[in-house]
């Protein structure tokens, strides 16, 4: 295939995705007005006809003092990963890149290697010599993402023993997700292991109800997740943040970004936003307040946003991340332990890579990091 990479605009990169079964909310144009703090530039790849084969939304941040500049593709470049001539792709935009002044890429090939199901995590949990999902036997790998791994080594881009550490949000290795397609609601329900139904029925009981929430509702998220940030120990985006990403996210498809309420007696104790893109739907953000948990408000509020999804035709409603820790002492267990629950399967992608475009700027980078 003769290609050919040149910068494009929002609208051209927009119907590309629109044209997709699904990409990372992290592909979208608009996710360049989220992340307001990155210089941001939309590529597409063309074939010889002149199609649009292939986008990438590229986030540029500066160096201190110099012009010259990370270029991070969050979860990207949107393409035929599988393709023999890999390279063929790559490079272009590796040179690109070099021109607009980058000095490093760091990028998130959207390709999964292994999967576990829920039954063979819960085996792992209960083993005492498993501490990590990678101890565990994969329930389903998949050989072509080994060859991608392999392809881009030998083009000299480089993974970190972590997927990458880096310069700006790293996006999670390991991910927790409930499959859709094909199957009934009842068979999704009857998935959830029995302390998961059990909770599903006690907050109906106790008279949980899920609502929707809008724009103006995003204050009564914000002190949610603010009691949680408090008692979980990291620290909050701002109101701003979310304000910000409701606007652009919804301006570009009014159906991209949904917050959702779990309410007991009049009162919000559990929140939590959901972003949509194509067949692909995401728990982005979680929250819930430190009191009635006895009711159960995360469970019956999962249970509605899996429903709404399956409603909306989705094949996957993604969990986002959890930690590779079944280590039952550790403080990320919960995290997987909760999301296990669903019956889905854990996911491992192959980490973000990097290409250093400058040896010495990069390796400066790379200390700076370190000592952070």
């Amino acid at each position: 295939m003769n290609l050919t990479l040149r910068t494009i605009s929002r609208e051209q990169h927009l119907a590309y995705i629109q044209s997709l079964p699904a990409a990372s909310h992290m592909q979208v144009p608009a996710w360049a007005d989220v992340k307001t703090e990155w210089r941001s530039e939309s590529l597409g790849w063309f074939d010889s006809t002149g199609q649009v084969v292939g986008a990438g939304l590229v986030l540029y941040r500066q160096l201190p003092k110099i012009k010259r500049y990370l270029a991070y593709l969050p979860e990207g470049p949107v393409l035929n990963w599988y393709a023999p001539n890999l390279e063929d792709w790559l490079r272009p935009m590796l040179a690109h890149l070099k021109r607009q002044g980058a000095f490093s890429v760091k990028m998130g090939p959207p390709v999964i290697i292994r999967r576990w199901e829920a039954a063979a995590i819960k085996a792992g949990i209960q083993n005492p010599d498993v501490k990590r999902l990678r101890d565990v036997e994969a329930t389903h790998i998949e050989p072509r993402a080994f060859e991608v791994a392999e392809r881009l080594r030998k083009m000299g881009w480089q993974q970190g023993e972590d997927g990458g550490a880096g310069f700006g949000d790293v996006q999670p290795r390991y991910v927790f997700q409930v499959p859709l397609e094909n199957r009934s609601l009842e068979s999704v329900h009857k998935g959830f292991n029995q302390l998961w139904r059990r909770n599903i029925k006690k907050a109906e009981k106790a008279g949980v109800e899920v609502v929707q929430g809008a724009y103006e509702h995003l204050g009564e998220w914000q002190r949610l997740y603010e009691i949680t940030a408090e008692r979980d120990h990291f620290r909050p985006r701002p109101l701003s943040y979310f304000q910000r990403m409701w606007t652009a996210l919804n301006s570009e498809d009014p159906n991209r970004m949904r917050l959702y309420f779990a309410m007991h007696e009049g009162e919000a104790v559990a929140a939590a936003t959901m972003l949509i893109v194509g067949g692909h739907v995401w728990y982005s953000y979680g929250a819930s307040a430190n009191h009635k948990r006895e009711v159960r408000p995360s469970n019956a509020m999962q249970w509605r946003m899996l429903r709404d999804a399956y409603a909306l035709g989705a094949s996957v409603y993604d969990l986002r991340g959890i930690s590779d820790s079944l280590d039952e002492t550790d403080h990320l267990f919960g995290l997987i332990q909760f999301k296990v629950g669903t019956g889905g399967q854990a996911a491992e992608y192959l980490g973000e890579w990097d290409f250093p475009l400058n040896k010495l700027l990069h390796k400066a980078l790379d200390m700076y990091m370190s000592r952070r």
